[in-house]
Order: structure tokens, then sequence, then C-alpha cells
């Protein structure tokens, strides 16, 4: 596997570096502390996993991504301390594939990482879902509800994919961040309501008044019968 890691922070690159190569002893590290050579070497090296820093000398992270993501479709997690929900919601509506508030924990950052590797093939052989009015694709990530089409995030798929696939029961907070995540860990809660709240604003004539994803207090998340959606 090949990292890069765009980041101004000696401290935390090496910090990332390590826990990197602990959990995938061979993988190749790639830094830079500037948005501009990021750009370049995301181009030029092909990383298998970008780790990309908002708060860069030269530009904004949010430019590195929006640049980054017009020529590759390596996962990207946005590691940063812009902690705003605005900020959330703006990096991967423009294209990261997963936001981590910084500080966090090294279970946290290997549990992301591996999610979004395995992205790249998982879903991919999984027919075709329908439950009521929703129609989900695992292979393009394609959601319809009554015919109409919803872009989703790769978070926002899995979180479907698996209410969906499971649409008899409730989907526990720890069932969802395995999931997507592949395991539950410290935090996942919170992060799962933050990517539920978008989704919901995606799909729900009313978010405050959700009528297809549902919650079930203390517990998770689960889709309404048939008949309702």
């Amino acid at each position: 596997m090949k990292a890069l890691i765009i980041e101004d922070d000696a401290e935390i690159v090496e910090s990332i570096s390590l826990a990197l190569q602990i959990r995938w002893p061979e993988t190749q590290i790639v830094s830079t502390h500037l948005g501009n050579k990021g750009i370049d070497l995301a181009e030029s090296d092909g990383p298998d996993i970008i780790i990309l820093d908002l708060g860069l000398p030269d530009m904004s992270g949010f430019e590195v991504l929006k640049r980054v993501r017009s020529f590759s479709s390596a996962p990207i997690i946005i590691l940063t301390v812009k902690a705003d929900e605005a900020d959330i919601v703006k990096g991967l509506e423009w294209g990261a594939d997963d936001y981590i508030v910084k500080p966090c924990g090294q279970l946290e950052l290997l549990a992301r990482v591996k999610a979004r590797i395995r992205d790249k093939s998982r879903l991919v052989k999984e027919a075709p879902l329908s439950y009521g009015s929703l129609r989900f694709n695992p292979s393009t990530h394609q959601l319809l509800i009554g015919g109409n089409g919803v872009k989703v995030t790769h978070i926002e798929a899995h979180i479907i994919h698996h209410l969906m696939k499971n649409a008899s029961y409730v989907a526990t907070y720890s069932n969802l961040a395995e999931e997507v995540w592949g395991e539950d860990y410290p935090g996942s809660i919170d992060s799962l309501r933050v990517h539920i709240r978008r989704l919901r604003e995606k799909v729900e004539a009313d978010p405050s008044q959700p009528q297809l994803i549902l919650t079930k207090a203390g517990i998770g998340y689960f889709l309404a019968k048939p008949d309702n959606i």
C-alpha cells in the first residue's frame, strides 16, 4: 500500500506514518507539507490512500481536495481541527471519502483507513437491492427514491446498503460502525449521527421529521415499513 500524507505538522505526519507501518508493515509513506506538492504527488505517485489536512501553508485543503478529485479516485480522508458541521459537509460534498477531526486516536484512524481501502473492492459483486420505493445498486452506489437519483458519499452508501439488507431489523450503532469502518471504535456513534443527518437531508422530505430512516433510541437506526416508503 502507498499512502500520501498532506500535512504541515511534522509530529502528526510521524504519528500517522508509524501507525500505518505498524498495521501494514509494507506501507510506503510519501508526505508533504504543501498543498501544491501534494497535488503533484497524488498525480505522479498514484497513492492507494490520501490523508489530507485542511490547514496548509500555501493553499486551502479544500482546493487540494477539489483538484485531486479532478483526476484521481483514490480514497481521501480529511484529518483536520475544523470541527464545524459546515466544513464536514463541504469536505464530503467536494469528494472526501471520510472526515476526521483532530485529535483522534490511532485506532480510529486505522479503522477509517482500513474501511476506505476496503471500499475499492467491496459491494461490487452484490446485486441491486429494492425496498419500498428505494433502489440501491452496490456496484455503482446509485440510490433511487421513487425513480429519482440521490447522490451519496461512500459512507452514506454503506449505511443505506446495510439498512436495506437488514430492513427487518434495527441496525445497531455497533453493527453500522462495523459496516462503515470495519470495527466499532470510540466515537463512532457521534460520527454515525453526522452521516445519518446528512443522509436524511438528501432522502427525507422533512429531515427534522424523518419518515424513511428512523431512530431506535439508544440502539440504532432502521427503515420504515415498505408501505410507508
